[in-house]
């Protein structure tokens, strides 16, 4: 009778476990492809954070703030990926299942994710928590454990950079009547 219980009750677990991941997993593979500028590379990193997240479920689900504990494992995890470069790349014969999901007006997306791709990885994350996930300053300081000066003044620092790295093709834009 206790079999069927730990069943039943992990039966449970496991339904609330998937049913948190349906609700994050969109933003979660949008926070790893603004910082990978990739969606198959954002994807690992998901899907590795997503395995550590369900390992550590039972205890996960009761933290005060679970969005806040993920996004934290997802950021970290991104960070040592950059850190540890091209060592880990794994190559397959298999090709996706599906192609990544279509985006409002790619051009810019292109754009902008190359010049975030140019942001040292300390303000990218920054950059991406405060105005893609909408964080507040206190909310990115606390997920990426540093003061909020630091939050703000990595904020200016690499929206300067987006500036300089983006102005040349407005600048043409204005100048030439198209793109570059």
């Amino acid at each position: 009778m206790s079999l069927n219980w730990r069943a039943a009750d992990r039966v449970a677990v496991d339904a609330e476990y998937t049913e948190y991941v349906r609700g994050g997993l969109a933003q979660w593979r949008r926070t790893a492809y603004l910082m990978c500028g990739n969606w198959d590379s954002g994807d690992d990193i998901v899907q590795r954070v997503l395995t550590e997240l369900y390992r550590n479920w039972p205890r996960a689900r009761r933290a005060d703030n679970l969005n806040a504990l993920v996004r934290t494992m997802l950021l970290r995890r991104l960070i040592d990926d950059r850190r540890r470069g091209w060592a880990r790349v794994r190559l397959t014969d298999l090709l996706p299942d599906r192609p990544a999901p279509a985006e409002p007006d790619p051009a810019d997306r292109l754009d902008l994710v190359a010049a975030l791709r140019q942001v040292a990885p300390r303000q990218r994350a920054v950059l991406v928590l405060r105005f893609f996930q909408d964080l507040t300053v206190e909310e990115t300081a606390q997920v990426l454990n540093c003061a909020p000066g630091t939050v703000k003044s990595q904020t200016a620092k690499g929206l300067a950079t987006l500036r300089r790295l983006l102005a040349p093709a407005e600048t043409d834009a204005l100048t030439t009547g198209r793109r570059s």
